[in-house]
């Protein structure tokens, strides 16, 4: 697993990516082509012709069928169709323009104010004397009500969609226990009942939140079909509460650990969104991701064959020192911290990149300028998902 700050583990990952980097731009595997050079990882992400869905089944593709059983009688979910994760051009196109229509930068700032509010009133009910798993207390909550809003929860309904929120994140990722992948579906299966429901509500009463708006949009008359609906507001939770979870929980770990950065920042709080940016480089929320080759095509110089399987290992390429000059030191004034791929690149840059950049800011910052002298305790244990990289338990005293 890839860790960013244990000295001891740090080191056991260096004869890794070294190795691939030796294969640069990709080390050729069994079954897939993999990068951690950067820009051979912007390249897959970028590539017209490296898609996020499925081949269609033909030539007797072993993977595609595979696929597609894995598939069959599937709930809705982030990775299942029309997900923007899986969807491609030109639905792709019709889809997501749709939503950034609703989901824009500006939408994003008019909740910086209510997300300092809600941080500073999850932290007003911690009792800094003691150690606290800030996980379950405040990286958790935060980004759930922020959801919640966005997507026009009834008060009485906030407590059970979190529930089935954090019950189904870890369709994001691969591995799943028999017990594990069962609980998700069910969770999945349930969350899109409840939504359906939830829909016609905003349809008949629409509120001031996003997804009343987002119910409303339109392009030449056309809409977001019900599902597309579904599979949005699904997205927005399942995706935006896990990965947000993680940055939170990440950066505690790394600024409390580093008191010279904690420093800067308290002496020059223009660095802050930049501080997130290093957070988010040095250890993102999300490790991999994967393209297939729609078409026979190059990426950085290589051919792919249609149907080969390309990954990029985003928490290698944030740290390729051919673009970030000591890339293992966590450093909130580096320059080019930005040019990160921890939310991937090309048509499927993450659409929630702006609000997570934002709750980043007001989480981490809420919560060290009212307790600079914040540390992690012994027993802080690392999730044991492949794909999604954060904390389960972060044991913190925030007033030593």
């Amino acid at each position: 697993m890839f860790v960013a700050t244990q000295s001891g583990e740090r080191a056991a990952l260096e004869p890794v990516l070294d190795e691939l980097r030796a294969h640069t731009p990709f080390y050729r595997g069994r079954f897939a082509s993999v990068t951690a050079d950067h820009a051979a990882a912007r390249a897959v992400l970028s590539n017209p012709d490296a898609g996020a869905r499925r081949l269609p089944v033909d030539g007797g593709n072993t993977l595609a069928r595979l696929q597609v059983w894995a598939m069959q009688d599937a709930p809705l979910g982030p990775l299942t169709p029309p997900s923007l994760l899986v969807t491609e051009p030109p639905d792709h196109t019709r889809y997501r323009k749709l939503v950034s229509r609703v989901f824009t930068a500006r939408a994003v700032e008019r909740l910086r104010g209510r997300t300092q509010q809600i941080a500073t009133e999850l932290l007003d009910q911690i009792d800094p004397r003691h150690a606290v798993d800030l996980v379950e207390t405040y990286c958790s909550l935060l980004p759930v009500t922020v959801i919640a809003e966005i997507l026009g929860i009834p008060e009485r309904d906030r407590e059970k969609v979190l529930e089935l929120g954090a019950a189904a994140a870890p369709s994001l990722d691969l591995g799943l226990s028999w017990n594990t992948f069962r609980h998700v579906e069910s969770a999945l299966r349930e969350f899109d009942q409840w939504l359906g429901q939830h829909l016609e509500s905003l349809r008949r009463r629409p509120g001031e939140d996003l997804l009343s708006q987002l119910v409303a949009a339109q392009e030449d008359g056309v809409g977001l079909t019900d599902v597309e609906l579904r599979s949005t507001a699904g997205l927005v939770l399942a995706a935006g509460f896990e990965t947000t979870v993680n940055l939170l929980g990440n950066g505690i770990a790394l600024l409390a650990s580093s008191p010279e950065q904690r420093r800067l920042l308290a002496e020059r709080d223009d660095l802050w969104p930049n501080a997130v940016e290093e957070v988010l480089r040095l250890d993102p929320p999300v490790l991999i991701t994967g393209r297939m080759a729609m078409a026979d095509t190059e990426v950085a110089g290589v051919p792919m064959r249609r149907g080969s399987v390309m990954v990029a290992l985003l928490a290698g390429a944030n740290r390729d020192p051919q673009v970030f000059p000591e890339p293992d030191t966590f450093d909130v004034t580096r320059p080019n911290a930005r040019e990160h791929l921890s939310f991937s690149a090309g048509r499927h840059f993450c659409l929630g990149a702006s609000l997570a950049r934002m709750e980043g800011e007001m989480g981490l910052r809420t919560l060290f300028e009212r307790y600079p002298d914040a540390r992690v305790e012994d027993g802080a244990v690392r999730r044991s998902t492949r794909i999604l990289r954060g904390y389960e338990h972060l044991p913190v005293t925030l007033s030593p």
